[in-house]
């Protein structure tokens, strides 16, 4: 079993996990899980959420993720907290009841926004189980 194989959506610390898992290891979750960079732009995408979502991984990884793959995202309550935690270099571990509405009938889930300063990649967490 793999290391992430047993991470849950709401495992304390999971930001530093989700950042050293390989590609491997982030396809065995039941969650989605998008990493991004300082820019914004998408170089994580796990197969749950390709698959919830009908999006491949070679259409998303490169993109941006808020002006271009999820840009119901790109407001006050997801896009908006990344950038103050990145400004006042705050960790960020915000989880919000949200509703997904782009390229899809509406869909309830719950977000998880993980960033942590020093690291390389921002995480949007994407639980559908609700």
């Amino acid at each position: 079993m793999s290391p992430t194989a047993a991470l849950n959506f709401s495992e304390p610390g999971l930001v530093t996990a989700l950042h050293t898992a390989t590609d491997a290891e982030l396809d065995t979750l039941d969650f989605g899980v998008i990493g991004m960079d300082s820019l914004g732009l998408v170089r994580r995408y796990n197969r749950f959420e390709s698959e919830a979502a009908g999006l491949s991984r070679e259409r998303v990884v490169g993109q941006p993720l808020f002006t271009v793959v999820a840009p119901c995202m790109n407001n006050f309550m997801v896009a908006q907290r990344f950038e103050d935690a990145v400004a006042e270099q705050l960790a960020l571990d915000d989880t919000l009841a949200y509703v997904l509405t782009l390229r899809m009938r509406p869909v309830k889930v719950r977000l998880r926004l993980l960033y942590q300063p020093g690291l390389a990649q921002r995480f949007v967490l994407v639980d559908r189980s609700t």
